[in-house]
């Protein structure tokens, strides 16, 4: 089993590597991959010392697996050149996501849509992936109406040099600047780039995703996604109106009895989820569950996930595990 790790020495793909060496994939050969300026140089696997090789060195070597997390033009570039040497991409950028032949997959949602012809296989976004760990399980027992969705998103979504930035300002230093605002001591309601329609990229992927992941489209969905300074991981705030009526209790039930979901809602004791507690690991926390009580069948709740690792490496590692247990690679 040759695993290959596209963008190793990114943000990302470091947190692939290290969830890799967690998880039990049956590895016999690693290939880390990153740009050229990057070649030759050594990192560290389960002990051994990999050299990073280049894309064509990668693709010659046909491995099975390609965790890909270098960004949509490369994406777009490169991933399909490894599915014709017979690798199956998983790929974390936003280039394939929405393509009608393309799977958006979160394991526990959606991995039996997967077969040996899907050869190259979309991430979804960061902040989608925490969104439909709850919504799905709740849309089939009450069957979803609209969404509202408000995200605080942490630095580390942008990358390493954003972290950088954050840092810089909490000295006091004069940082390079990646946002185009301070960050520290402030929320920027500016993820990704603006569309022709005002809403940025990144709210645009969370109206959009949800609805392929789920094979749902149904309900509406808004957002608003903001950026935080913080660097444990995304939180959301989300509003949910349904078609059929909701215990309270029984919403706890399903979220808890939910593969991957963590319940922490127990307010008179200050338990709810937070980025600080959710950074490192792989479960997407939920709590502050509670009506809408301006309307009716409408639930307010509070979801975090670390998005370097659910939101984006764990998640890829999932599907490629899922691929391996089904023999479809």
């Amino acid at each position: 089993m040759k695993i290959a790790v596209v963008g190793a020495t990114g943000m990302v793909g470091q947190v692939m590597l290290k969830v890799l060496e967690e998880r039990n994939l049956p590895i016999t050969e690693l290939i880390p991959v990153a740009s050229e300026r990057s070649v030759g140089k050594k990192i560290t696997f389960k002990g051994q010392e990999y050299a990073i090789v280049s894309m064509q060195e990668a693709i010659d070597r046909k491995p099975e697996i390609a965790l890909f997390s270098a960004g949509g033009e490369t994406s777009k570039q490169f991933a399909p050149k490894f599915a014709e040497a017979g690798t199956t991409v998983i790929d974390n950028s936003s280039a394939w996501r929405m393509e009608v032949d393309k799977k958006l997959v979160v394991p526990e949602i959606n991995a039996n849509v997967l077969t040996k012809e899907d050869k190259i296989i979309a991430n979804p976004n960061c902040s989608t992936i925490q969104l439909v760990m709850v919504l799905a399980p709740l849309n089939k027992k009450y069957d979803i109406r609209r969404v509202i969705v408000s995200t605080y998103q942490s630095v580390t979504g942008t990358g390493k040099d954003a972290v950088d930035q954050l840092n810089a300002e909490i000295k006091g230093e004069n940082p390079q600047m990646v946002y185009p605002y301070q960050i520290f001591k402030n929320a920027l309601p500016h993820c990704d780039v603006f569309a022709d329609d005002d809403y940025t990229k990144e709210e645009i992927k969370l109206m959009k995703e949800p609805k392929k992941i789920m094979g749902d489209d149904t309900f509406s969905l808004t957002a608003t996604a903001v950026r935080v300074p913080v660097q444990g991981g995304h939180s959301e705030s989300v509003n949910i109106e349904f078609e059929n009526e909701f215990d309270l209790q029984e919403v706890r039930q399903i979220l808890s009895e939910t593969p991957g979901v963590i319940v922490l809602d127990d307010v008179q004791n200050k338990v709810y989820p937070m980025p600080l507690e959710a950074e490192g690991k792989d479960e997407v926390f939920v709590g502050r569950i509670r009506r809408d009580l301006s309307q009716p069948k409408t639930l307010n709740l509070w979801i975090v996930a670390d998005n370097l690792r659910k939101g984006a490496a764990t998640n890829a590692v999932q599907i490629a595990e899922y691929l391996v247990a089904n023999e479809l690679v």
